[in-house]
């Protein structure tokens, strides 16, 4: 685990409270033990509804960033999203035992889902989030039902070379005032949560893990994807070329609903999303 000094959990855990205090009433917390650790899960909506696991970006995302959407997804799922482990949250590690393979992940996601007793999910990733929950759906298509990805990263088009230029000096020695700047360049002038800005300040130099990384999904694999597909990009996005992304999976993925979001940055999403992504989102998880 790699750290850097300047730390505060406790701004941390006061940041991280205020943004979790948005989503809807009746939410819960939940621990789940997998191998790699406990897993905070946070749920809402009825115990008995299908389950949609919600993966975050990476970095400081955390479940909490769902809060604009958890209510209405609530309406339709049993909505539980996940700290990721070894990532900044209340996931807590197992010593120094982490994720390092897209195998690990996979392990990590089947003991998750088997501690939460569900055979089988909807998936929703956001950014990295994305990229982890298209990998499972590849590995494990028994326990995938249907699947969104919020403007997913390394799915199906690499990083801009700007994008990673930028992010490369908060990414060597992250401080409060790097990770800032960062996500206000990103967001091209739009005004992010303050909260939840605040919380990505406040996991400046939290101790992370190295997160697991890999190529894109093969092309072959994708086009054996039997699940349905929903895939959002945003407009604004200077992660990606936004279109490439919605061109090429539309290219690969047999089962697949696209669209783009105008207005809105790659970090944007999901808390700052237009209001019409929840319909969206429910109406898909809903279709025939």
């Amino acid at each position: 685990m790699a750290g850097h000094t300047g730390y505060d959990s406790e701004a941390f855990r006061v940041a991280y409270d205020r943004v979790l205090a948005k989503w809807p009433a009746g939410r819960e917390a939940l621990t789940v033990a997998t191998p790699f650790g406990d897993t905070r899960v946070h749920a809402c909506g009825p115990r008995d509804a299908p389950p949609l696991l919600l993966l975050p970006g990476g970095g400081a995302a955390t479940s909490a960033s769902w809060y604009a959407q958890a209510g209405k997804l609530a309406r339709v799922r049993r909505v539980l999203a996940v700290d990721l482990p070894g990532a900044p949250g209340l996931s807590v590690p197992a010593g120094d035992r982490h994720p390092r393979t897209v195998a690990d992940l996979t392990l990590w996601l089947d003991a998750l889902l088997d501690g939460l007793g569900a055979a089988s999910a909807d998936l929703g990733g956001h950014s990295y989030g994305g990229w982890i929950a298209l990998h499972y759906a590849l590995r494990a298509p028994a326990r995938t039902r249907r699947l969104f990805l919020l403007d997913p990263t390394q799915c199906f088009a690499g990083f801009k070379a700007a994008y990673l230029l930028r992010a490369l000096p908060m990414l060597l020695r992250p401080t409060p005032r790097r990770v800032r700047a960062f996500l206000e360049w990103e967001s091209g002038g739009g005004a992010p949560d303050p909260d939840w800005l605040a919380l990505q300040e406040a996991a400046a130099g939290f101790p992370s893990a190295r997160p697991v990384t890999g190529p894109r999904p093969a092309p072959d694999a994708l086009r054996a994807l039997e699940a349905r597909v929903l895939l959002v990009v945003a407009a604004n996005s200077r992660t990606h070329a936004s279109r490439e992304v919605a061109d090429r999976a539309r290219a690969l993925l047999p089962h697949v609903e696209t669209a783009v979001l105008p207005d809105v940055s790659h970090h944007g999403l999901p808390q700052s999303a237009p209001d019409d992504l929840a319909g969206r989102l429910t109406a898909f998880l809903s279709g025939p």
